[in-house]
């Protein structure tokens, strides 16, 4: 399997690609390709292409939840297979894995949206959508979670705004990730982690049955934490048999450098390639 982050909060150093506060990553198993979010903007499409990475070609786009800095790329991916249908281009529209809240409008205070610009109808126009809140298996080696039970006491606690129609604040509870059964153990790929980082990796272990966690690679929705929450994350890397993490996008660096007193934390950006056996 190899794992290209497309779209993140930075770039690596002589890499010339560009980056904003959003996550896209790109995923390889085989002859499957799986886009997993879609950014804040297109940019996600310039870099892929700039990587030569076939997004002409990918057969899921796997979304983590539903907040702007994840879905609004959508748009720049409609265009593109618009356009390759309308220069007689030969594509293939992917199917969309999703939660089914994914999709919902969220406003927060004075932010009208702060979710998805595209409902699920509209998307239903361009994608097979495929929405569950049960784990779907994309390849015989990774599987979306669907939507993560929260059994920590100190994170996964935080809502922001409120979806459309509800009548409490929005807990995120779409949030997911991706797991990847590897030789060396789970590789797991996540958005932003609202369900809390632990929560994520304990649920993978239980989705995969595989207890050896290899790497984690994405948001680790660690900014200006609470004391209960840094410390409560702190020890449960403590305790757990990781060889590396590549914590990103919504990760400040004082939670980094933290992490890095307990486990193996590795630079991450756009044009971060890895490969797993």
């Amino acid at each position: 399997m190899k794992l290209t982050i497309l779209s993140d909060n930075n770039t690596l150093i002589d890499w010339y690609f560009l980056s904003e506060p959003g996550f896209s990553a790109f995923v390889e198993d085989g002859d499957t390709r799986i886009l997993f979010d879609t950014g804040y903007s297109g940019i996600f499409v310039e870099n892929a292409q700039k990587m030569r990475l076939a997004l002409d070609r990918v057969n899921y786009v796997a979304i983590s939840h539903g907040h702007l800095d994840h879905t609004w790329g959508f748009e720049a991916l409609i265009k593109l297979y618009t356009e390759m249908d309308i220069a007689g281009m030969p594509h293939q529209r992917p199917a969309v894995i999703a939660h089914p809240k994914t999709f919902v409008s969220i406003g927060d205070k004075d932010l009208s949206e702060i979710g998805s610009l595209l409902s699920e109808s509209k998307l239903r126009r361009h994608f097979d959508l495929r929405l569950s809140e049960e784990p779907q298996w994309l390849t015989d080696r990774i599987v979306y979670l669907g939507q993560i039970p929260r059994t920590s006491d100190f994170e996964g606690k935080a809502t922001f705004g409120r979806k459309e129609g509800d009548s409490k604040d929005d807990a995120v509870v779409e949030d997911s990730a991706l797991a990847f059964k590897g030789k060396d153990g789970l590789v797991i790929l996540t958005g932003c982690s609202h369900a809390g980082i632990c929560n994520i990796v304990e649920y993978a272990k239980r989705v995969t049955g595989v207890e050896r966690v290899f790497d984690i690679v994405g948001g680790f929705h660690l900014q200006k934490p609470s004391a209960d929450q840094m410390r409560g994350t702190l020890d449960y890397f403590s305790h757990l048999d990781l060889a590396r993490m590549h914590p990103c996008h919504c990760t400040d660096l004082k939670s980094k450098i933290a992490l890095a007193s307990v486990a193996n934390v590795e630079e991450a950006g756009v044009g971060l390639a890895l490969e797993f056996e």
